[in-house]
């Protein structure tokens, strides 16, 4: 089904279609298998055979770590008001979701974007499409790059836009569309199913969805009664130059592919060096007879070490040749290492980060320093993604006060990402414990500062002047 004719039916327009072309190929390399590149055919003077190329999985490793130098336990979210920071925490530990942001901060690195779009399940909608009080629980979906498409946008932020899933019933697909768009200046989220045929789709009516396993107590639209959006987009922070003026973001291996390409065909030789390298014993037919006095064979046929000649190949040859193959690991080993480092090097991490050595990819585990690729890179990212966060916790706080939960939605957000691996933090952290000593910080900056806390918490949380003294 063609999501994007669907959408142009309803009388919207989004991206073009290519791009969603280029984002499958993104993802293939994220799952190490391209089609025509990893999978091929290739001619051996007689016929056409079918060969695997072997990978070496550079495109979901470079994803990985950037999600876990993003994304990982130690980040704190600090809420200024304790009744909310607790209401988030909540939320956020009943679905799962500091584990499921890292997947996140993962899918965005290969696909460009991810879209986070709180609900609230189970909610009694009135007839007018209303939310009622006091109802259901407050959701969190992620959607892929794959399943989201721009409606409007204007200076890179999307203000209006569809996401698409697709389910399986009853040995059926159906394409789940839901649209938030304005609508007399407030959203308004509208839900469309389609089974999934050639074009644009079947429309399902909303009278039919009853009978559709999880579209049975879908409402048609929901009236936000909100100028705020209720979805929000993360893009890594880099140029889209695939595609100019489309919103969406790019993989953060966009423009290595063709070094991701070379390190995979390095790879594949050196593995095929030694498979064409094994030792062979070349064996003439006569000394593959049987013993005569005992009647066991003189050679194991299950050895596949011992290769039968013919056996007009074995009457004036040696009776016995070994074949030792050198083997060019060295070489091999020197080029998928140029090829990590440029890798490396355009996806931000800088040069030497990844390191083929023993036949696999280590990671270099050394801290870094202020003045490196990676950091910049790391703060690069940062930026739109503290946006991010801090926008998707007042939704969830939003959606939480329409339940009943007398939340704060805003309230100050602070993001403290985690630096443990920046080399110069001890020695940031040593020069604000003397500032103290002397006078030039306060504790309660102090502590604010290395301890992730608001002003007002770091002043609570600091220790009696007595119980110190003592």
């Amino acid at each position: 089904m063609d999501i994007v004719k669907y959408l142009r039916n309803q009388g919207y327009d989004t991206v073009d279609a290519s791009f969603y072309r280029l984002i499958s190929v993104w993802e293939s390399w994220h799952r190490g298998k391209v089609r025509k590149f990893h999978r091929y055919r290739i001619y051996n003077g007689k016929s056409y055979v079918s060969q695997q190329r072997y990978s070496l999985g550079m495109a979901k490793k470079v994803c990985e770590d950037l999600a876990d130098l993003l994304m990982n336990e130690k980040v704190g979210i600090t809420v200024s008001d304790s009744r909310t920071q607790d209401y988030v925490e909540r939320v956020f530990a009943e679905r799962n979701m500091r584990v499921r942001l890292n997947e996140c901060q993962e899918r965005k690195a290969f696909t460009g974007t991810v879209a986070y779009v709180p609900y609230i399940d189970g909610a009694n909608v009135g007839d007018n499409g209303a939310v009622l009080p006091g109802e259901g629980g407050v959701k969190v979906s992620c959607v892929s790059a794959g399943g989201i498409y721009p409606l409007s946008w204007e200076d890179g932020y999307i203000s209006e836009c569809a996401f698409a899933s697709v389910k399986t019933i009853g040995g059926k697909k159906y394409a789940h569309i839901q649209t938030h768009a304005l609508e007399g200046g407030e959203y308004v989220i509208a839900n469309h199913v389609a089974e999934c045929v050639a074009g644009s789709g079947r429309e399902v009516s909303p009278a039919d969805w009853k009978a559709l396993k999880g579209f049975e107590g879908m409402r048609e639209k929901i009236y936000t009664a909100s100028d705020k959006r209720q979805f929000v987009i993360d893009t890594l922070s880099i140029v889209n130059n695939a595609d100019e003026g489309n919103p969406m973001g790019v993989s953060l291996f966009a423009n290595c592919i063709d070094q991701l390409m070379g390190a995979d065909i390095v790879y594949d030789s050196y593995v095929n060096e030694f498979v064409l390298g094994k030792k062979r014993i070349f064996v003439a037919p006569a000394m593959l007879a049987f013993d005569p006095i005992t009647g066991n064979p003189a050679f194991d046929e299950n050895d596949l070490v011992f290769y039968r000649l013919p056996e007009e190949m074995g009457k004036d040859g040696k009776p016995i040749e070994e074949v030792n193959m050198e083997i060019r690991a060295e070489a091999h080993n020197q080029a998928i290492n140029d090829h990590l480092n440029i890798i490396s090097s355009k996806c931000g991490f800088g040069t030497e980060r990844y390191r083929f050595e023993k036949g696999s990819v280590a990671t270099a585990t050394q801290v870094i320093s202020e003045n490196s690729d990676l950091y910049r890179t790391l703060k690069k990212h940062e930026i739109p993604l503290e946006s991010s966060l801090k926008e998707l916790i007042r939704i969830v706080c939003r959606l939480g006060n329409v339940l009943g939960a007398d939340v704060d939605a805003d309230a100050e957000i602070t993001i403290d990402f985690d630096d443990s691996i920046i080399e110069d933090k001890a020695t940031e952290r040593k020069q604000d414990m003397q500032d103290v000593s002397i006078g030039a910080m306060s504790l309660v900056e102090y502590r604010a500062k290395w301890y992730g806390e608001t002003l007002e918490e770091a002043a609570a949380n600091l220790p009696e002047q007595n119980a110190v003294m003592e």
